[in-house]
């Protein structure tokens, strides 16, 4: 007989959290307050999306080692309610991101590697295996989300990249282009988006690069064509549209880091005891089901990953 023992990260796969609700949730909170049900946009609405030409490798097989214990988020709820700073501070940046031109697409990769390269977002889906994962997404602006994304395991990017011995951590940036990105014109902020982890961060089994989400290509407001997901981390710590990757022996000093480094630190680790300087974290609100829940430290990932960070207790671990 076949045994299977689940880990503390699986659920039924009929609760994860439905592909319309991923899309928005600025329409949901903004429905409580600001504006009436009739505002709303109605269920089912996905935004429209270019042609990619990776359209032919999804739906890419579900890794089951990877499940909820919550109902996916709708994607048309969560295509719509984003935060992506380049096209915008609201989180209706939908249809700003769709200027965003994803063909071609390279991603750099050097430092401290065995060989400095660029390639094409094309070439690199051809030599890594794509799954499909369920996760959990807990944002520091104390919102959460569940989401079927594709992708592929970061250490397959680790040793891709064949890493010197000497390199610790991982920076990894963004796109710059200020004529597409009118955020990228804000000079208050540190452009280009820059944030990163440790070699041992990436290496974890939940670590994962995303290049899909619901069965299909990443739409541009959700960062396509290459963004993070750790999801035992606040959603900042998600590069979206990567076009940098770099191996060094330092610590990278990230975006939010450089621009309010009173609130936010390089580990973003989920942590409902840790307070935000200006709000709490002990609860998030459930993007597409209009209530609060308990967050969970390490957004519920803890046994996989809490031993990294032993002997860190000096550390600003949390925001």
């Amino acid at each position: 007989m076949h045994v299977i023992a689940r880990k503390g990260w699986e659920i039924p796969e009929s609760l994860a959290t439905p592909e319309s609700v991923f899309l928005n949730r600025r329409a949901l909170l903004t429905g409580a307050g600001a504006i009436g049900a009739g505002a709303m946009l109605a269920p089912g609405a996905a935004f429209a999306q270019k042609a990619d030409p990776s359209a032919h490798l999804y739906p890419v097989p579900r890794n089951e080692n990877f499940k909820l214990d919550r109902a996916l988020t709708p994607e048309d709820v969560n295509a719509r309610y984003n935060n992506f700073y380049e096209f915008g501070t609201t989180k209706n940046i939908a249809a700003a991101a769709q200027r965003l031109q994803i063909r071609p697409w390279t991603i750099k990769i050097d430092g401290l590697v065995e060989k400095e390269r660029e390639i094409g977002i094309d070439d690199l889906l051809k030599v890594v295996q794509l799954e499909e994962r369920l996760y959990r997404m807990r944002c520091v602006e104390a919102w959460s989300m569940t989401v079927p994304w594709s992708g592929f395991a970061m250490k397959q990017l680790v040793d891709l990249a064949k890493p010197a011995s000497g390199a610790k951590f991982i920076r990894i940036e963004t796109f710059m282009d200020p004529k597409i990105a009118p955020g990228q014109r804000q000079v208050w902020y540190p452009w280009p988006y820059v944030d990163g982890c440790t070699i041992e961060e990436a290496r974890n089994d939940l670590a994962f690069m995303v290049t899909g989400a619901y069965g299909k290509p990443l739409g541009n407001q959700f960062g396509a064509p290459l963004r993070v997901h750790m999801p035992w981390k606040y959603g900042f710590k998600a590069v979206k549209s990567i076009r940098r990757i770099t191996f060094t022996n330092e610590r990278p000093v990230s975006f939010w880091e450089k621009a309010q480094a009173s609130e936010y630190g390089f580990w973003a680790n989920v942590n409902p005891a840790i307070a935000h300087p200006r709000w709490s974290q002990a609860t998030e609100e459930v993007l597409g089901e209009g209530r609060r829940v308990p967050t969970l430290i390490w957004n519920g990932y803890g046994e996989f990953v809490a031993d990294m960070y032993k002997g860190m207790e000096g550390e600003k671990l949390f925001i």
